[in-house]
């Protein structure tokens, strides 16, 4: 949505008239409290969490860079200096010139918040020192936590109901807080005052992602690998068992699978790997496992999406007809739960939402397609209470970059010195920018004063999604195009082309064109992609060993696949 009409604040902290200028507007009108805002306020808004065990307090970022609270502040959660309630919009003056990168939210309430140059502030509820200042005193303004984590760089923070999770642009996780469960990872159940390094299993281990249930954490490292530990009597930490777990342990029911990310509900986690598949275990009393009944599961358990083509929300004809739609809509992008509340969220690569779990007191033990274009709408219409699972954010596109200029400039007539006929059409480019971008480029063009060049070796489709590469650093292709894309970027020695090719690849896989993308990796020699295709078909090895694929497989590269699956004990019964 744009609007023209930009404001800022004054010293009373009301909305004052400012400069003009194109805005992106947040939508949080979904949420009941923003009701107390106007409307002039709302399209200021670039960053929201909602939070509080009524969804009853906000914090928010305005365009400005200055951020607001409002609601009922419970044990000072709203960080004003004092527990009064306002149902106007105040200015947290204490964080002034902070920019927020990340925030969490715990059930007293107590707030984490990370701010873009990586450092940790904290206040509200810390009866079990949640707030890792060393006190278990209300903290009623923001503190800035310093200990152990002077020399770091906060990257993400998750709160539990008592406890808190930091992560630091090193892999390393640091915890404090409420430890009767073993949730602080230290080996003890002792709580936390201040920040602690988690070691054991994690030690030499680099985190990419953190969450928290309500007493139990998660860590996801680079090799795909999930850590867990704290509290586990519902079954929520996937080992097998009910016993809680003191120190950080990987769950072995997950080994062959790449976890990317995950997230915690109360009593439940959500993991979401490689391949687009979501796993779940935990608490199931509400169907917040998703798997058709309300059974807690203590191994993690696959859920499955509807794959319903006819209800997909790709513009018509299909921009990817070789790619299977129901493949496409099914692949899951992003997972949501929250520690507060018992419901699941998911998003599909085409764009469905789908919810499950407590959703407005009903039971949805599997998952539900919505109207929804976003799994944030999910909890502010459904959960109870209407929070928010993360930080909500927005960026203002009222400035073009000079990287947004090169990208209006791509394939336009009106600037271009350079043409390409391709499969007997045009592509216009400028020779300074491929000079400066491309070394195969700087040593063929050269002094070169022709405007037109002919290319017969890659197809129009390739060759324009190769230049476009040049002026965007992205590419957006059908996997099999990015097959030939890949051709391509060999050819020219263009290794980070190379990477996003096999990303774009490794996005689109499914049974019926596995072989053909495993055939390519063998033939442009992309290892990573190699590896990730065959574990894929060893994975989904019933289905894949039907298709044609299969079926017209080169001779040499089936004796390889079938010798290599039988060294990983795929026939074994």
């Amino acid at each position: 949505m744009e609007e023209e009409l930009s404001l800022s604040y004054g010293e009373s902290g009301k909305p004052v008239q400012a400069t003009l200028s194109s805005l992106k507007m947040l939508d949080v009108g979904k949420w009941p409290i923003f009701s107390l805002c106007s409307e002039e306020e709302l399209q200021l808004i670039r960053q929201a969490c909602v939070f509080g065990s009524a969804g009853n307090e906000v914090l928010y970022t305005t365009v400005n860079d200055e951020i607001f609270v409002l609601g009922t502040n419970c044990s000072g959660c709203l960080g004003l200096g004092d527990v009064q309630s306002t149902i106007e919009p105040r200015r947290l003056d204490s964080l002034s010139g902070k920019k927020i990168a990340c925030l969490s939210y715990g059930s007293g309430p107590h707030i984490v918040l990370a701010t873009t140059e990586g450092e940790v502030f904290t206040w509200g509820h810390n009866a079990y020192s949640q707030l890792g200042n060393g006190t278990t005193n209300h903290g009623l303004v923001p503190c800035h936590i310093s200990t152990n984590l002077s020399n770091k760089q906060v990257t993400e923070v998750a709160c539990g109901s008592y406890h808190s999770l930091v992560l630091t642009s090193d892999g390393e996780v640091f915890a404090w807080g409420y430890n009767n469960s073993g949730q602080v990872g230290s080996g003890s159940t002792a709580n936390q005052p201040i920040p602690r390094r988690v070691t054991g299993c994690l030690q030499n281990k680099v985190v990419v992602n953190i969450a928290c249930g309500q007493m139990c954490s998660m860590a996801v490292v680079n090799t795909g690998e999930i850590y867990v530990w704290g509290y586990n009597g519902n079954g929520q930490l996937g080992l097998g068992s009910s016993g809680n777990q003191p120190t950080p342990c990987r769950i072995a029911a997950l080994q062959g699978i790449r976890v990317q990310r995950v997230a915690c509900g109360y009593a439940h986690t959500l993991v979401l790997t490689d391949e687009g598949q979501v796993y779940a275990w935990g608490a199931n009393s509400y169907g917040q496992l998703g798997i058709g009944n309300k059974s807690n599961q203590s191994y993690p358990a696959p859920i499955f999406m509807e794959k319903d083509s006819s209800c997909c929300r790709q513009p018509s004809p299909c921009p990817t007809p070789d790619f299977p739609c129901a493949a496409r809509c099914s692949r899951i992008i992003e997972i949501a739960a929250c520690h507060s509340v018992h419901t699941s969220a998911a998003k599909t690569q085409g764009g469905h939402v789908y919810m499950w779990g407590q959703c407005r007191g009903q039971s949805v033990i599997l998952p539900h397609l919505t109207h929804f274009s976003g799994t944030d709408d999910v909890f502010a219409c459904f959960a109870t209470p209407a929070v928010s699972w993360r930080l909500l954010s927005v960026e203002p596109d009222d400035h073009l970059t000079v990287a947004e200029s090169l990208k209006r400039e791509f394939d336009n007539p009106n600037t271009a010195d350079l043409k390409f006929l391709v499969d007997g059409k045009y592509i216009y480019a400028h020779k300074v920018l491929l000079k400066i971008r491309c070394e195969h480029f700087r040593s063929s063009l050269g002094d070169n004063e022709d405007d037109i060049v002919e290319m017969s070796e890659f197809s129009y489709p390739v060759y324009r999604a190769f230049l476009e590469y040049l002026y965007t650093d992205s590419i957006s292709l059908s996997p099999e195009e990015a097959v030939g894309l890949l051709d391509l970027a060999t050819f020219y020695r263009e290794n980070r082309l190379k990477k996003l090719c096999q990303q774009t690849i490794k996005q689109g896989i499914c049974e019926e064109n596995a072989i053909a993308l495993l055939s390519a990796a063998v033939k442009y020699d992309a290892q990573d992609l190699e590896e990730f295709c065959f574990r894929f078909c060893i994975n989904h090895l019933t289905v894949v060993t039907q298709t044609s694929g299969f079926a017209e497989m080169d001779h040499d590269l089936l004796k390889n696949f079938i010798s290599k699956a039988s060294r990983v004990g795929a026939f074994k019964n």
